[in-house]
């Protein structure tokens, strides 16, 4: 089973680009972010004619999730546990049958926190503090469980081509580095550097400056995998090549092979 993650920034500017790798890979699963449309506007249609079920969590003109699956999904929630009076749209859940049993799995688009000293970083950390919260509680259950999506942090220093121009970004912050590292001591693994220790192994790709001409990039999507989850996995990979299509994202699917 091919589970896969990729902020598309836009899906009515990037649909045909979307469209051709889903016919490209034809992933079980996918999880997108920031597609940027109430979820009465979603182009529904062209996903569906590919034999995917499809769940929305939209905000008008920005932020914004969703999730397509060839099977059935269920037991479906919308928003982040922990903050009723958060109204972005930035994260959604679902679940569904597999062989194994039960298979869940959380599409999120984490906040940038920039600037640096305005709200935006505090709303930041609030939010991955609920993530963890959340995720505790999901690993009680003891089954396979998947949080994919735009984490908006850089983890450590060789997930950056220059770490030093993002010192002072939310990013690369040790407060964001720390609670993402938290996640981790869960029992969380983080499915690219559990396959690849490779460097400059980046999904995203600023359009200014030439950042893709020169690979001046960044590791920030990211999915993470329970313990039994990780028991099912058999690998993972980043579709960089999708980066120099006409019209892209500035961020690049990432996907995990599970034996499910």
């Amino acid at each position: 089973m091919k589970i896969a993650t990729w902020n598309i920034n836009g899906v009515k500017a990037r649909i045909d680009t979307v469209l051709e790798w889903l016919k490209e890979t034809s992933p079980d699963i996918a999880c997108f972010q920031e597609i940027k449309s109430v979820d009465e506007n979603f182009p529904r249609q062209p996903f569906e004619d590919l034999g995917y079920n499809l769940e929305t969590h939209g905000q008008k003109g920005f932020n914004g999730v969703a999730l397509l699956s060839k099977l059935p999904l269920e037991d479906v929630r919308r928003g982040l546990p922990g903050d009723d009076q958060d109204e972005q749209a930035r994260y959604i859940e679902a679940g569904v049958s597999i062989d194994q049993g039960a298979l869940r799995f959380g599409c999120l688009y984490l906040p940038n926190g920039n600037p640096l000293g305005t709200e935006k970083f505090p709303y930041k950390l609030g939010w991955m503090d609920r993530l963890i919260a959340h995720a505790e509680k999901q690993l009680r259950d003891e089954a396979p469980f998947l949080l994919l999506g735009d984490y908006n942090v850089i983890q450590d220093p060789i997930d950056a081509k220059n770490p030093q121009n993002w010192l002072d970004d939310a990013l690369f912050q040790p407060e964001s580095r720390q609670r993402f590292r938290a996640l981790q001591n869960l029992g969380l693994t983080e499915a690219v550097r559990s396959c690849t220790s490779a460097e400059e192994v980046f999904t995203f790709w600023d359009y200014q400056a030439g950042a893709w001409q020169k690979n001046n990039g960044i590791r920030i999507d990211h999915i993470l995998l329970s313990p039994h989850a990780t028991d099912l996995l058999n690998g993972c990979g980043i579709d960089k090549h999708v980066r120099g299509w006409e019209k892209p994202s500035d961020h690049v699917p990432v996907w995990v092979d599970l034996a499910a």
